[in-house]
């Protein structure tokens, strides 16, 4: 057999991105939800040069024998080159899609985004007080010559380089988009609608600022390095390393230089070798950077019919209605799905707890704080009246460091127990544990989940949290926590799968178990739902099932490094993605076992940090209702013939059409529990 097949974690994020972009192509979609992909697209690209190329160079910088040493199995220089070619294809695309598509689909709606050149003198009057009203007082241009230092330039800062008449140097002005809106308002005739870029009323007034005429003006933006590089976890104050390696985020090295592909070769060669930049740094762009700005791109015409329709969060049948939330899991599981019911009953949950004097102790992982939180809100209010509050808050969840760390110096303040971040380990488990005194004892109850304490993401996730008392899981969550608490070294789960003890040998048992079935001609198959699958030893598990002949349906949203339909290696595995309003983020896995089916929910994916250096919990469905609703889920998730792709070995992301009716995955899920309410 022939070497199995694997893509490159990167290029398939690269795939994914492409099927964000495919979003913003879809005439099908609302105009202004297809400019929020266009900044979704942006936004995703930028994090992608700030981390995933930031290491790729830190590897290249690597000699060869190193990179073995390390089992780095990665040519970096090379990986380098094709994530150029396909950002680059990419990038001409969203340009495309942007002036051809998305710009002439505004003046339809009577949206006008105007250029300098074609202000009208009515405008020329706005654009000039306005720049010498609010613009001027930002700026503070510098001159760039070969025998000065080169001026700091800041991450995802944007700017104009200047080429003056008479002057052989170059001089830059920053746009100043953190003080001012991206987006500014026109004067326009009655029924239109004009806007303009704040780069638009600067490029404008330059001359008349600078008292020289202007011979080109031409954008540009650095991306930097977004790792912290905290050495030596193991000694020291982790949290003080973080809180002082913050500050260094926006001054690391560059990793990606971002030009109007319009500016002169002469002038471009100028920069690179001010700042000291490879020819891998320079991507080239368009007029206009920083298209993540498009989140809040206005919306003058105010027309319900160019956004989504609106799916209110709706209530869960049983908990709505429940004087209490604990004395309903005291009698049965219950099972939430996010953003489609609402996210209030959680908070609710801390709330009741805090207010129960039965309850003696309330405990929670934090790994993505929102800016304003109900959830700790409710744990505050959990300790002023008396309840023995521990938090373990992750420290090193990447971009929310500071967040995060706020919310547990919150915490201490109000004598919280607060646990930070393990060694050179992440803990992203989504667990909240209530332990009430009751007639037989300390009771435990449980929320185990697959996305995060964050009242923000709830509206935007896909997620699933079960609610229980029932004691194999709520007290094997109380498990968990000693183990974070540092009470016990490994925990004694035999129900729940934890990372990084047992998930992967628990996975490999259950993958196991369908190839011996297969082979002795029982039922046999799997439906895998997670973000990213990219351990290299899960993905050759699964095709040893697919040869066994075990029936693999995957649903990946993102990176998926498994080559499907591939003869003598993957035929019996599919693999489609979903791509809509809301970003898919639970994961589920689903096994025949039989006849019997086993079904898990998790945090995890099927990637080596996941399975290896997190602490991660798998939770197995008990509760045969709330396995049926689940499965009826993911059933609608596998029908979708409009928001789906397929994940093929040349990686084409086409669209999963079929013969029938359109369906589409997360609206029918929406309509499925609204149904339930009746």
């Amino acid at each position: 057999m022939k070497d199995p097949i694997f893509f490159k974690r990167d290029l398939s994020w690269l795939s994914f991105n492409h099927r964000v972009l495919q979003e913003a192509q879809d005439e099908s979609v609302p105009l202004y939800e297809r400019i929020k992909f266009l900044a979704i697209y942006s936004s995703n690209l930028d994090e992608f040069f700030r981390v995933r190329v930031a290491s790729l160079r830190s590897f290249r910088a690597l000699k060869k024998k190193a990179r073995k040493e390390l089992e780095l199995d990665v040519k970096p220089r090379k990986e380098l080159k094709e994530i150029r070619r396909i950002v680059g294809q990419q990038q001409n695309s969203f340009g495309l899609t942007f002036r051809e598509e998305i710009l002439p689909a505004l003046a339809r709606e009577g949206i006008f985004l105007v250029r300098n050149e074609d202000y009208s003198p009515e405008q020329q009057a706005f654009a000039r007080k306005y720049f010498f009203e609010k613009a001027y007082p930002h700026l503070n241009p510098v001159w760039l010559r070969p025998e000065e230092e080169p001026p700091f330039l800041k991450n995802k800062g944007l700017y104009f380089v200047l080429s003056l008449e008479g002057e052989d140097a170059l001089a830059l002005v920053e746009i100043p988009s953190e003080a001012l809106p991206r987006f500014i308002p026109l004067p326009a005739s009655d029924g239109v609608h004009a806007l303009t870029f704040l780069d638009e009323i600067v490029r404008f007034n330059l001359e008349e600022f600078l008292g020289q005429k202007v011979i080109g003006a031409y954008a540009i933006k650095l991306s930097r390095d977004a790792e912290l590089y905290i050495d030596d976890e193991y000694s020291g104050d982790l949290v003080a390393k973080i809180r002082e390696s913050l500050e260094a985020r926006n001054v690391g090295l560059p990793t990606r230089f971002l030009y109007d592909s319009t500016m002169p070769e002469d002038i471009l060669a100028q920069l690179k070798e001010a700042f000291e930049l490879s020819r891998n740094d320079l991507i080239p762009g368009a007029r206009y950077h920083n298209f993540n700005d498009f989140f809040s791109f206005p919306d003058p015409a105010a027309k319900a019919e160019l956004h989504d329709a609106p799916m209110p969060p709706l209530p869960h049948p049983e908990l709505e209605k429940a004087p209490s939330i604990l004395a309903l899991l005291k009698e049965k599981d219950a099972i939430l799905h996010f953003p489609y019911q609402k996210y209030n009953y959680v908070p609710q949950l801390i709330e009741e707890a805090a207010n129960d004097p039965a309850v003696r102790t309330v405990k929670i992982t934090l790994y993505r704080v929102a800016s304003r939180s109900a959830i700790v809100d409710s744990l505050l209010k959990a300790r002023r009246n008396g309840k023995a509050v521990t938090a373990f808050i992750e420290a090193k969840a990447r971009f929310d460091e500071a967040s995060n760390l706020f919310w547990g110096q919150e915490l201490e303040k109000a004598g919280a127990e607060v646990h930070y971040s393990y060694p050179a380990i992440k803990v992203h488990t989504k667990l909240l544990l209530i332990q009430r005194e009751e007639a037989e004892g300390l009771c435990n109850y449980a929320y185990l989940g697959t996305g995060n304490f964050n009242e923000k993401t709830s509206r935007l996730y896909t997620d699933h949290a079960l609610l229980t008392a029932d004691p194999r899981l709520a007290d094997e969550a109380a498990q968990v926590f000693s183990l974070l608490e540092r009470k016990v070294l490994i925990p004694h789960c035999k129900h729940l799968l934890v990372s990084p003890f047992s998930t992967r040998s628990g996975f490999v048992g259950l993958v196991d178990k369908e190839i011996e079935n297969a082979r002795n001609g029982k039922e046999a198959y799997m439906i895998l739902k997670m973000n990213s699958l990219e351990d290299e030893n899960m993905i050759a598990k699964l095709y040893e099932a697919s040869r066994a002949g075990v029936k693999i349906q995957l649903i990946i949203r993102g990176i998926c490094c498994l080559a499907p339909g591939i003869e003598g290696q993957s035929e019996n595995i599919e693999a489609i993605s979903i791509v809509g309003r809301f970003l898919e983020h639970a994961r589920v896995y689903i096994f025949a076992n039989g006849g019997e089916e086993k079904m898990y929910i998790a945090s995890a994916d099927w990637m080596s940090r996941n399975l290896d250096r997190r602490v991660e919990a798998v939770i197995p469905i008990y509760d045969p209702v709330i396995s049926q609703e689940i499965r009826h889920i993911i059933g609608l998730q596998l029908a979708d013939n409009t928001k789906a792709r397929w994940i093929d070995a040349k990686q084409m992301n086409s669209y999963k059409r079929e013969d029938g009716p359109q369906r589409e995955a997360q609206k029918e899920i929406y309509h499925y529990l609204q149904e339930k309410l009746k």
